[in-house]
């Protein structure tokens, strides 16, 4: 929510932040609360949809059942998105002569029972929006003492999920006003996720767990890289608050909305670190492959939804280049190397210091590209500026050199292919709708070949074309730097020969990602278009 909040409001933030910093620092009693609310919801973080950052106050019934389409159709509910929930301005601006809150009839011609119906029949759950104070931040009824009769509406609606603001809260505590409405909801039998939207205030971290299911810990996100990045720095310190049940929220994701692609795929890695809510806050029916490349990733969704319900900790921060780790339940270890500076660098750790248990070696799955490598302790990789690499560590040794995969581009979700499975030497790759061909299956070798087609071929820069624009062609095996590729932990291909990476030719936009698009060497740039996940 773009919440309006009181001028006094960041110096507060501070204030708090402050606060527990000394707290730690000095020795006080600054301790975790017991997770005492008790409803038996989230378990593990929300996840779902939010209209508000993508169209403000222009919600409608159409556009919520619009996007739960979208939701089942993309994939995101298989991946375990379930909540649509509209937030502000979908009430009229006065109540009934009952004193019960009004959906617009111009925007919601079947009212909330009747979306809430059409998004349970497509086997998702509605969310609703308020605001603890007279009005909502965009001047609508708020609940301040009417929390019973609007929990009592919520529940005969079908809601199943409230988030609740904080603006026009005339002054009252944040805990007495979040508490009333927590008892209103208990009262109606409904099962109701309760999300905090308070925006950090009065420490809510301390107390949200007996309150909520989830607690905003920060002011409101844009759709930009600093602000991102400021969230994150408040949020990742408050681990020791979340568990089951209760989540610190460090606001909805803005992936879709304008950060570019190495930087939404930093926000989604860090939210899913920091066990935060994965709501996702854009035009989903507009939304690209790319987008929904990293919504839909199961791998990193896991480290959300992980049954152990530990949030990540950042075990190291120096120059900007941050290691977090975070338990998981069967005993792995999820780390994110995100390097907040513009240019690449390196970050490394170890296995021991992410805590996990020793071992001769370990395992490092990449959760974007799916590639496999070995380590016996250091974990390091070359991050792109704004750029995060997350791993799944675990113990045992694994490589996917030696094995056999499609190539699938994040910008297209198309697979790499060698076009109508020509086995001519010269053939130009090009993307194509994934079919399991052999024409579309890749051998990483330990020569740094790409070989297809049962291995008959190797991929090639034609000519050993060092420029960009090179085609990326078949040809005889030969051994040759120009059949050399580099498989980079951020998911691009690179030639050993060219330094270029494998890219989609125009790829960076809609149109540049169609069947028969074809490949090219281009100077390396974190597009959609050049990133690539084994199958």
């Amino acid at each position: 929510m773009r919440n309006r909040a009181p001028r006094s409001r960041p110096l507060r933030a501070v204030f708090a932040a402050l606060t527990l910093v000394a707290g730690t620092m000095f020795g006080l009693a600054v301790s975790a609360p017991a997770h005492a609310l008790g409803n038996g919801l989230a378990l593990t973080p929300q996840m779902g949809w939010n209209d508000w950052n993508a169209f403000g106050c222009n919600v409608s019934e159409a556009l919520v059942k619009q996007t739960a389409d979208i939701i089942v159709s993309s994939g995101m509910k298989d991946a375990g998105y379930q909540y649509v929930n509209i937030d502000d301005c979908w009430m009229t601006g006065s109540r009934d002569g009952g004193g019960n809150l009004v959906p617009d009839p111009a925007k919601f011609p079947d009212g909330i029972s009747g979306t809430a119906a059409y998004v349970h029949g497509k086997g998702l759950k509605l969310g609703i929006y308020e605001s603890a104070g007279t009005a909502t931040c965009a001047g609508y009824p708020g609940s301040l003492n009417h929390e019973q009769a609007d929990a009592n509406s919520f529940a005969a609606w079908g809601v199943d999920y409230l988030k609740y603001d904080n603006c026009n809260n005339q002054g009252i505590s944040a805990q007495t006003r979040y508490t009333a409405m927590r008892n209103a909801l208990a009262n109606t039998g409904r099962p109701i996720v309760y999300s905090l939207c308070n925006w950090g205030q009065e420490s809510v971290w301390t107390w949200g767990a007996g309150v909520g299911n989830s607690w905003r810990t920060t002011g409101d996100i844009s759709a930009n890289y600093t602000s991102m990045l400021s969230i994150f720095h408040s949020n990742v310190s408050l681990a020791q608050y979340a568990g089951p049940g209760g989540w610190n929220d460090p606001d909805m994701l803005e992936v879709g909305n304008g950060m570019s692609f190495t930087e939404d795929r930093s926000e989604l890695s860090l939210w899913a670190e920091m066990a935060a809510p994965l709501i996702s806050g854009t035009d989903l029916r507009s939304a690209t492959p790319a987008t929904l490349s990293l919504y839909t990733n199961k791998d990193v969704v896991a480290v959300d939804q992980d049954s152990l319900g530990k949030q990540g900790t950042e075990i190291a921060s120096a120059g900007g280049a941050d290691v977090l780790a975070k338990p998981l339940a069967n005993g792995d270890v999820a780390v994110v190397l995100f390097n907040e500076n513009a240019s690449a660098q390196t970050i490394s750790t170890t296995a021991s210091a992410i805590g996990i248990s020793s071992a001769s070696s370990y395992t490092l799955n990449n959760l974007w590209s799916h590639v496999l490598t070995s380590t016996t302790g250091t974990i390091s990789a070359s991050v792109p500026g704004h750029g995060s690499v997350m791993y799944r560590v675990s113990h045992g040794s694994g490589s996917s050199t030696g094995t056999t995969h499609p190539l699938i581009g994040a910008s297209s979700n198309r697979c790499l292919d060698v076009s109508n499975g020509s086995t001519t030497p010269g053939t130009q790759l090009e993307i194509w709708d994934c079919n399991g061909g052999s024409n579309q299956a890749y051998t990483l070798t330990a020569a740094g070949e790409l070989r297809t087609l049962n291995g008959t071929l190797c991929l090639d820069a034609n000519g050993q074309g060092t420029t960009a624009g090179t085609k990326v062609i078949t040809w005889n095996c030969n051994g040759q730097s120009n059949q050399k590729w580099n498989v980079n932990p951020d998911g691009s291909i690179s030639g050993a020969q060219s330094g270029l990476c494998l890219d989609v030719t125009g790829g960076n936009v809609p149109a540049g990602n169609v069947n028969g698009t074809l490949i090219e060497l281009w100077g390396c740039n974190g597009g959609a278009n050049q990133q690539w996940r084994l199958g």
